[in-house]
């Protein structure tokens, strides 16, 4: 495996500094539809950029348009997430600025973009990149349950009760105590389910994810971002007792692309499929899909430094990236390697498109 000071330098490459590139830079490179595979990847924080820049000139099609058509990508689902540093008074702003800033995405790019919220909307993509607006940890909510009504009406589809630490609602994976869902994350899941939103189980504690699955039978259930403990042993991946529980549901595993659920001391393409190869073998090729976690643009654009409670091992650096994957634009990549490991027609477009593109139809409402 080698020296493992050197395999941790290849974690970071040079600072990215044309951040700031002019508006169109890059589509050039763009990938056109029927060259490239239709990628559907359920997890990217770009929405914190694009507050970050929200005194620019249309920063989605600046900063990030670009990128997600040149990588092939056809849906991508959009979190909002709160850091620390705005917790707790600060949340539903920082929530309110983000749902703002994706609709503003939409608004700045009408001819290339789809606000998917409906089954519906899956069938009007027609060569544009499809939006989905998602919530990653309820903390925007503060103290009540019933505000995920106001969300729900801002197009928010897919909600993940926790990130890492414990809220009003349930535990994190980060917690020590291991504690699941509160009272107020009961209401809070009831409310869910009957909205019909789909629930994500990424970042949950083990007690969280089996109370979820036992508190709404009927919702849809996801792990939009995560992977296999087997292949690489880190809280923020799932344990197989998780992935069997999720595939009897009916879920979607969205692999991630960071070498923190990778592997810390290989982070390589070869060592990500070895986490597809593995869900693959254990719940079945309809249960796996992508959901990358891009972060080292985001994390530079919102000037760099330690992402407090991520779960990082010692000497990783918050931008880390895998090799030949830094970005959405590297997605063909993925498809490479993934075809080397024998992954071709329909089982390549089950894990690039195919399986969330069925969750979604199912789970999202009809209209």
């Amino acid at each position: 495996m080698g020296d493992p000071a050197r395999r941790r330098l290849r974690l970071l490459r040079p600072a990215d500094t044309d951040l700031d590139r002019p508006a169109r830079a890059g589509l050039d490179r763009r990938v056109p539809r029927e060259a490239a595979p239709l990628i559907v990847d359920a997890h990217n924080d770009l929405l914190a950029e694009l507050v970050q820049r929200r005194e620019e000139e249309r920063p989605f099609e600046r900063h990030w348009l670009p990128e997600l058509e040149a990588g092939g990508v056809g849906l991508q689902v959009c979190p909002t997430f709160i850091p620390l540093e705005h917790l707790h008074e600060g949340a539903l702003h920082r929530g309110l600025l983000q749902a703002a800033a994706f609709h503003r995405a939409l608004r700045d790019c009408p001819e290339r973009t789809v606000w998917v919220r409906g089954g519906g909307d899956l069938d009007r993509l027609d060569g544009r990149v499809g939006l989905m607006l998602s919530m990653e940890g309820a903390e925007p909510l503060g103290w009540d349950p019933g505000l995920i009504d106001a969300f729900w009406e801002l197009g928010v589809r897919m909600v993940s009760l926790t990130w890492n630490r414990r809220n009003a609602f349930a535990d994190g994976l980060g917690e020590p105590e291991g504690g699941g869902l509160s009272r107020l994350g009961e209401q809070l899941v009831d409310r869910l389910a009957a909205l019909g939103a789909m629930l994500d189980l990424a970042h949950a504690s083990e007690r969280t994810f089996f109370d979820v699955l036992d508190r709404a039978p009927q919702a849809t259930i996801l792990v939009s971002h995560a992977g296999c403990r087997s292949v690489c042993w880190t809280p923020r991946n799932l344990s197989d007792e998780q992935l069997r529980a999720l595939a009897e549901r009916g879920g979607v595993l969205g692999i991630m692309a960071l070498p923190l659920t990778v592997d810390p001391d290989a982070p390589t393409l070869d060592r990500l499929i070895d986490h597809v190869d593995y869900a693959v073998e254990l719940i079945g090729i309809d249960h796996v899909g992508l959901g990358a976690d891009f972060i080292r643009q985001v994390h530079r654009a919102l000037g760099g430094g330690p992402i407090r409670d991520a779960l990082l091992p010692p000497g990783m650096q918050s931008d880390a990236c895998i090799e030949e994957l830094e970005g959405p634009r590297d997605y063909p990549n993925l498809v490479a390697a993934l075809v080397r490991r024998g992954y071709e027609g329909e089982r390549l477009d089950a894990i690039l498109a195919g399986n969330f593109l069925r969750l979604f139809r199912n789970g999202l409402p009809a209209a």
